[in-house]
């Protein structure tokens, strides 16, 4: 049986928020995508995230059934992530007295998002007697085993709360087998409680369209060989490489320089903000300033319209449990070419949709995207096979996956309190 009421908790990053600057991301937008396709069927979504601003009014309908809450919690501003364990008591103070306005019973489950978020599921899971459901994003551990040169390892505060909300969640959601064992054998989570559940794409809003159209309303030259990156520009999510990997390509074939573009769409974020200016200086000392353009985040028919635009979408990451861009990218016929890591495996398919690269070294990038981008044959079988495999992963998908593993963890707990009443 479905809940009636879902109570949502994301802390750090709300979904009213553009994501591709700041804390704002793919979090981002599963949120947003789940808590409307919940809301189709008739469930009511609350999510609680933190508010930044003395102006933000304290509820905001998201959409028709989907409320978004801010709770306040610190000072009315951005914070850094390793400033908001600190504000964890506040705000769990605010989703609690929020319940406590109701009849006992209002939430009939909390769904938690990144590991500040499970701390407060905990509490609020103990109080209102009911599961708690937490899916990670990213993992502590996974991360510090794959850092970027100059990125900095998430503080041992971060793994032990990690640990204690894998150790107290009702069910976990993984968004790919390799999360899942991740879960397993670096949390010790138990097999049974861990579900994986594939993310999905808007396949309304990304869909394919004109390539010269894009460029034209981008203002990019028609006959342009453009290579994209979309994302947040800091160290884990590598737009560098996909710099190096131009500059390489440029030795090798300096004829194309009149027609080489490089876009990168998005905004500092993480440690990226502590140089904001890196990518440019970066593209300054490469020699390629010339051909790499630099554009903000873009909101829904814009981005689609970047995708659609490039030849090739590069998603060079270190570490991605997923990988939104590239199904996104894919949904519009665009291949991807993507670092071979975390979930990437699973949103691209190798030789069939695009390619993965098993390092991140420039000539590997500037060959796996040359082969895709300067062959017009390979491209176009690629981003028809793109098409097919985008389409295999919807929103309404990932829901009803969702709601089957609200069901089961609903399940459990409700059999473990008849265990205690007898």
């Amino acid at each position: 049986m479905w809940p009636r009421r879902v109570a949502v908790l994301s802390v750090h990053t709300s979904p009213l928020e553009q994501p591709g600057t700041g804390d704002a991301g793919g979090m981002n937008v599963y949120i947003t995508h789940t808590a409307v396709e919940m809301a189709r069927r008739g469930i009511a979504v609350e999510v609680f995230t933190r508010a930044t601003s003395s102006e933000q009014p304290p509820v905001v309908e998201l959409a028709p059934g989907v409320l978004v809450r801010h709770i306040p919690a610190g000072p009315f501003e951005p914070l850094a992530r390793d400033e908001l364990p600190a504000q964890l008591c506040a705000f769990t103070s605010g989703v609690l007295r929020t319940e406590a306005f109701h009849e006992p019973g209002h939430y009939d489950l909390i769904h938690s998002h990144y590991w500040l978020s499970g701390q407060v599921g905990w509490l609020a899971r103990d109080r209102w007697g009911v599961p708690l459901v937490h899916t990670a994003h990213t993992l502590a551990k996974v991360k510090n085993a794959a850092l970027a040169d100059g990125d900095k390892p998430e503080p041992r505060t971060r793994v032990i709360g990690e640990e204690q909300v894998v150790a107290e969640s009702d069910r976990l959601v993984a968004n790919t087998p390799v999360e899942a064992r991740q879960l397993v054998d670096l949390y010790g989570a138990h097999p049974e409680r861990v579900h994986t559940v594939a993310p999905g794409v808007d396949l309304n809003r990304f869909v394919p369209g004109s390539q010269s159209g894009a460029r034209r309303r981008l203002g990019l030259p028609r006959d342009a060989v453009v290579l994209a990156f979309v994302g947040r520009i800091q160290p884990l999510k590598a737009p560098d490489v996909l710099l190096h990997a131009a500059a390489h390509l440029l030795r090798r074939r300096p004829e194309l320089r009149e027609r080489l573009v490089v876009l990168v769409v998005g905004g500092p974020s993480g440690t990226g903000l502590e140089q904001p200016q890196a990518l440019r200086e970066l593209a300054d000392s490469l020699g390629i300033q010339d051909v790499v353009r630099f554009m903000p985040p873009q909101p829904g028919e814009r981005l689609a319209e970047v995708y659609r635009a490039a030849d090739v979408v590069a998603v060079p990451s270190y570490n991605e449990s997923f990988g939104l861009v590239a199904l996104e990218a894919q949904a519009c016929g665009t291949p991807v070419v993507a670092a071979e890591v975390g979930g990437l495996p699973v949103a691209v398919a190798h030789g069939v949709s695009g390619l993965l690269v098993p390092s991140h070294r420039a000539r590997d990038w500037a060959g796996a995207l040359a082969s895709v981008a300067l062959r017009p044959d390979r491209r176009a079988e690629l981003a028809e096979n793109a098409l097919v495999h985008a389409r295999r992963f919807s929103w309404a998908r990932t829901t009803d996956a969702l709601l089957e593993t609200y069901t089961a963890a609903s399940r459990t707990l409700a059999a473990l309190h008849e265990e205690v009443a007898v």
